[in-house]
């Protein structure tokens, strides 16, 4: 399948998909967003005039349809509770999140290459049993302990970084550096091990191959080997691994902001949740949406410049 039927086919099935199953869930979960905003000592009229200013006294395919159409011409509602339009109010929230998420996939990327490749050095010694080990614990804990752990060592003990908060790049490289690392490292631990275990058995496997057996035979050095045939061969389910984990970062920073006091989209849509502000989940969900449909893709054109005998077999 190419690039562009890929685009064309999965672009409104995903967008429709997941708004729609997202719709349906906070329509039929208990409770009513007009008793919430209407006040504790509000009447049924009160309630009744809420909800009607609102759109919710309508039928649901009535409402998913006119949120539909708004946000196919980028207007995704109006917030709820903060009567705001949802897009500036993704837009004021959306920097903490990119920035948190971006330096995560930078160490995700580094730490799990390298502790990856420096495996494969001398298989079943030492450093590949750490690593290993090392590995499997960053797939296993759970990323709001992680960050606590790095809180109460670097922040409470140590003092050498704040504990909460976030400070715009715009203020200062770092003031910035020093809020941001701590929780993205613990966004990068999970990626990063699982990077780690997939770039140490891809290696392992093409490194048993004949041409690199043939390469050792002539003499090449260790390193070129790895750069000319090890890398392009082990790069494919490299690459599928890390698109599938920059897919799940989305998730985590919902965890993390949260341990980190962080007002980005991760805390707003927490409060959104538990405020039922559908105009405003719908739009973070419709963002994340869009977010791993161009990962995907990215993943697909990295597959043709890897290895362009793969544009023809590439998985849909």
């Amino acid at each position: 399948m190419t690039t562009l039927k890929r685009v064309v086919i999965t672009t409104p099935v995903l967008f429709l998909l997941v708004t729609f199953s997202v719709f349906a869930m906070m329509a039929a979960a208990p409770g009513d967003p007009a008793v919430d905003l209407a006040g504790q000592n509000a009447t049924a009229e009160d309630i009744a005039r809420v909800r009607a200013e609102l759109g919710l006294d309508q039928g649901f395919f009535t409402r998913y349809g006119d949120w539909l159409s708004g946000a196919l011409t980028g207007d995704l509602g109006t917030s709820y509770s903060r009567r705001q339009p949802v897009t500036e109010l993704i837009v004021s929230r959306i920097e903490p999140t990119l920035s948190l998420a971006l330096t995560a996939i930078a160490l995700a990327v580094v730490l799990g290459l390298f502790a990856g490749v420096v495996a494969t050095f001398r298989p079943g010694g030492w450093v590949d049993r750490t690593v290993s080990l090392v590995a499997s614990l960053g797939v296993a804990l759970p990323q709001f302990w992680v960050g606590m752990l790095l809180v109460m060592t670097f922040s409470l003990q140590l003092r050498l970084m704040p504990a909460t908060g976030y400070v715009p790049l715009s203020e200062g490289v770092g003031p910035w550096v020093a809020h941001i690392v701590l929780p993205a490292l613990a966004l990068s631990v999970m990626p990063a091990a699982e990077l780690a275990r997939h770039v140490r058995s891809s290696v392992l496997e093409v490194l048993d191959k004949d041409f690199v057996l043939t390469a050792r035979a002539k003499g090449m050095a260790t390193p070129r080997i790895y750069v000319m045939h090890v890398a392009r061969n082990a790069g494919i389910p490299i690459v599928t691994v890390l698109g599938i984990r920059v897919a799940q970062l989305l998730g985590g920073t919902v965890v993390i902001e949260t341990v980190f006091g962080i007002q980005g989209l991760g805390t707003l849509t927490v409060d959104s949740v538990l405020g039922r502000d559908i105009p405003t989940i719908l739009g973070i969900v419709a963002l994340a949406a869009v977010v791993v449909l161009i990962v995907n893709l990215l993943v697909d054109l990295s597959y043709r410049f890897i290895d362009p005998r793969t544009a023809q077999h590439v998985p849909a």
